[in-house]
């Protein structure tokens, strides 16, 4: 069957309790409903919104909403289930800056969020045209109006007069708005993920009665589970299977269930669904493959139009453990152990993985959820349900793809903050790598993008499953090392030897201990054992010795973290010691620091060794993999232990001139393209970006003018050739230097103009550039992730080296101090061997500007200034590629589903 794509709203967003709306603009056609909106609000409501009761005015209001938009003039409608539940409009005032609104919400939706999500969208289609403020007028007595005002987040200036109230609300979007954005989204959301995670009644879609129906596995599954709501079945051909009543359709279930999991074949898939919406089910958990893009459609249409929440399809399915639900959902064969870990995946076979390995270290699952290809509920829905859901103390995520990764990044950084956020950091391979003409393009790898994303947002990515289970094995039994420093005690000289090389590689500093905790070490030590770090215990140490060892390095200040590394010997079997008793005898208390083993020969990659009370010790089959755990570990500690940031804008900027700027480039060339030497300086000027002179001379009279006019005559300058998206001058000899006169600047377009006959469309002439290290700053607009700013050696050894960084736009001081930290080159720039620091506060400001330049104009592909020449004096960029494209982003932090 072919489903003929219907004509849905552009929009569909939640409301505070979870239900669902369309939000789009308002036709013609809408005129009745609108009307009908009106005349169903009673007369207090109306006197409130026309300062009268006039059921007139309301159809004066209608016909004004429905009239086709134009220039200041905007009007949304939300809609539920074909109703019009809420109305906005927007309407020029003299000023072309600032417009005035009105707002009418249907009675039956007050205080559910309808006029707060109407103005966010009515605010964002605002800045887009230009408007910088609304205004309104309402009654004084007006308690609605004024409390959803107050609590949009956004600027509000209040004047009192006869009764009225005239209010104007800055557009401009600051941290406050956003953050406001987040609370209400997060409500929202985790409102609406009630009915999956939560259900109190579930049907099971396509339950067969064959023993390989995998409809009749996740039955089992259920019941075996022991959920505690009411489960029922659907099936035309029985009436009951296992034992549970059966119902030829979901239209004929006696009570709507919460939730609803469908196996049946892809084709009856949205014909299913809509039964389900119909019936009034609150949430779908599709597990059937094979929807191609119009099965596809129908199901999320369907969806959309019914209010329902969709897991998959092509899932494995969803497990909650909570006592008062128990609901194994899936057809794997083991359902979780009860517990903390919040676990979401798109792929089956990495959740079976997860499952399997964390059932092995006993680490208990809160919810797990396998979200196959991903339609609707993503891993930003369950990390917002997940950050107060009382039962979560960590989440591990396997995510392929992102929806929305700005509004991720901003859920992460949030949740990260109370519990540990942790990822297998998929699709690394240069096979991903952009195709791009521009330094800054060409660097910005997928997996750049990704770690600029999880570094910033403080998600700890690991490399595979085995290391997101190392990981999670440490951060759920062990505190985090405050700081770099690792002790490492063996007994076995050789093994301490390759623990210490694998603490080294990974980051961490192995110190010579102090002189007294040295003696003191020594004093409870066989005799040979020595204590340098590595701490050698000798193959002959005993439970109590090596117990006293770790009592006296955890309550020592000298390290951060103990790595205990034992081998089993024939001295330890014939005495009966039990060495593992000595990491875990003691009370926690007592060993206040971070305490991990390495077990060489054990059969397990890690596992949790059980001590006292609820303490474990995670202990490794590898050093190295102890090691990377402990640095996924020490730098959480850091991360946690950062300041926010700010994000505020810098003075000297001048973003409105800016898009005006790019907006008659873009008249002239609709399809977009690379700005010349002039039209690159002028765009850096509007965000003061210093920028070296230079003016693009066509002949050799221009040529031999522009460099009198930038030297005074009397300096050097550099002739480069010049066409339209020229990369690599040098590699390409398009650049001469230190020329001085008329003649040799003559001599130098000559030269150029023969190498490149039939390319070259003229000169850039500039003054010499002092000496410096040459650095590179770009930004380069990713399709998902939005803007990035890049920044590492430049010069000629951009690509050599690849000493690169990244982080996604808008940056803030923190990031950019991050950024520039974290270089290889850093030391260059931070003075050594009695050089001076470079101007390190002028080249935070310059990325910090290239950060705003990116976020205030989503048409700027790419920027790539290279070299950027930082001296002490000061920071120049000396030559500039910009390419603009027409694009028309959306808001990514505006509130929608996908």
């Amino acid at each position: 069957m072919t489903y003929a794509k219907v004509r849905e709203p552009a929009v569909h967003a939640l409301l505070a309790d979870g239900e669902t709306v369309g939000i789009r603009p308002a036709l013609p056609g809408d005129r009745e409903r609108v009307r009908r909106l009106y005349a169903e609000m009673s007369p207090e409501s109306l006197r409130m919104r026309f300062f009268g009761v006039s059921r007139r005015a309301g159809e004066q209001a209608a016909d004004r909403l429905c009239e086709p938009a134009g220039p200041g003039h905007r009007s949304l409608l939300a809609l539920r289930e074909g109703r019009v539940i809420g109305a906005a409009e927007y309407l020029a005032t003299d000023d072309p800056e600032v417009a005035e609104i009105d707002l009418a919400v249907a009675d039956d939706f007050h205080h559910r969020g309808v006029g707060t999500l109407l103005l966010e969208h009515l605010a964002n289609a605002a800045r887009e045209a230009g408007v910088t403020s609304f205004t309104a007028d309402a009654l004084a007595s007006n308690a609605l109006m004024q409390r959803l005002v107050a609590d949009l987040g956004l600027t509000v200036e209040r004047r009192r007069a006869d009764g009225e109230t005239h209010v104007t609300i800055g557009l401009t979007p600051d941290e406050r708005f956003l953050a406001a954005v987040d609370l209400r989204g997060s409500t929202a959301d985790v409102a609406s993920l009630r009915p999956l995670l939560r259900p109190r009644s579930v049907a099971v879609v396509g339950a067969g009665t064959s023993p390989g129906s995998v409809g009749r596995a996740v039955l089992r599954k259920i019941k075996e589970s022991g959920f505690t709501g009411r489960l029922r079945a659907v099936n035309p051909h029985a009436r009951s299977v296992l034992g549970v009543p059966c119902f030829p359709s979901a239209a004929d279930l006696p009570q709507p269930p919460d939730l609803a999991v469908l196996a049946v074949p892809a084709a009856s898939v949205p014909e299913v669904a809509e039964q389900c919406g119909a019936a009034g089910v609150r949430a779908l958990v599709v597990l059937s493959s094979g929807l191609d893009e119009d099965l596809g459609a129908a199901l999320l249409q369907t969806c959309r139009s019914h209010g329902m929440r969709l897991v998959g399809p092509n899932c494995l399915g969803v497990a909650v453990t909570d006592e008062d639900i128990r609901l194994d959902a899936t057809f794997a064969a083991h359902g979780p152990l009860p517990g903390t870990a919040g676990v979401a995946v798109q792929s089956g076979g990495i959740g079976i993985a997860l499952l399997e390995g964390l059932a092995r270290l006993g680490i208990g699952v809160s919810d797990f959820v396998s979200l196959g290809d991903k339609y609707d509920v993503s891993g930003n829905d369950l990390l917002q349900f997940w950050e107060d859901d009382g039962r979560t103390r960590m989440a591990l995520l396997h995510l392929e793809s992102f929806g929305n990764p700005r509004a991720f990044s901003r859920t992460a950084r949030r949740v990260a903050r109370r519990m540990p956020v942790l990822t297998v950091d998929a699709g690394r391979s240069d096979a991903g790598r952009r195709a791009a003409a521009s330094h800054s393009a060409a660097a910005a790898t997928p997996t750049m993008t990704r770690q600029a994303l999880f570094t910033q947002a403080g998600v700890t990515a690991t490399r595979s499953v085995a290391e997101l289970l190392d990981t999670a094995a440490l951060l759920h039994s062990q505190p985090l090392p405050g700081g770099s420093r690792v002790a490492v005690v063996s007994n076995a000289g050789g093994a301490a030897v390759l623990a210490a090389d694998a603490c080294a590689e990974a980051g961490f500093d192995v110190p010579e201990l102090p002189a007294d905790l040295v003696a003191e070490l020594l004093g409870g030590l066989p005799a040979g054992a020595s204590a340098g770090n590595p701490v050698d215990t000798t193959a002959a140490v005993g439970e109590d010795a090596l117990s006293g060892c770790l009592d006296l390095l955890t309550g020592h200040g000298a390290v951060d973290a103990v790595l205990v590394v034992l081998v089993p010997t024939a001295v330890a079997t014939a005495t009966g010691e039990d060495l593992l008793r000595a990491l875990t005898h003691a009370d926690p208390r007592d060993r206040p620091r971070t305490v991990a083993a390495v077990l060489l020969g054990q059969a397990e990659q890690v596992r949790l060794v059980q001590g006292r009370g609820r303490t474990a010790i995670p202990a490794f089959a590898d050093p190295r993999a102890a090691a990377r755990a402990l640095a996924h570990a020490a730098e959480r500690a850091r991360w946690l232990a950062r300041p926010h940031g700010s994000a505020a804008r810098q003075p000297g900027s001048a973003p409105a001139a800016a898009r005006a700027f790019v907006g008659r480039f873009l008249d002239t060339r609709p399809e977009g393209g690379w700005l010349d030497p002039g039209q690159c300086a002028e765009l850096l000027a509007h965000y003061a970006v210093p920028q070296l002179s230079t003016a693009l001379a066509r002949s050799e009279d221009d040529a031999v003018t522009a460099a009198r006019e930038l030297t005074g005559g009397h300096g050097r300058v550099a002739v480069k050739a010049y066409w339209p998206g020229l990369l690599h001058k040098s590699e390409r000899d398009a650049v001469l230097l230190d020329l001085e006169g008329p003649g040799d600047v003559r001599e130098a377009y000559r030269e150029l103009a023969a190498r490149f006959a039939g390319t070259m469309t003229g000169v850039v002439v500039q003054p010499m550039a002092g000496r410096g290290t040459e650095l590179v700053a770009g930004v380069v607009q990713d399709e998902v992730f939005g803007p990035l700013v890049l920044f590492g050696l430049g010069g000629t050894a951009t690509e050599v080296l690849a000493d690169h960084g990244a982080r996604l736009a808008p940056l803030t001081d923190r990031d950019v101090h991050e950024l520039i930290a974290s270089r290889r080159c850093a030391p260059l720039l931070l003075g050594r061997d009695g050089a001076g620091a470079v101007d390190l506060d002028g080249l935070e400001l310059l990325l910090r500007r290239l950060s705003e330049m990116a976020c205030d104009l989503p048409q700027l592909a790419e920027a790539d200034l290279n070299p950027v020449v930082a001296r002490h004096d000061g920071v120049v960029a000396v030559d500039v590629r910009i390419r603009l494209t027409p694009r028309h982003p959306v808001d990514p932090y505006l509130r929608r589903l996908r």
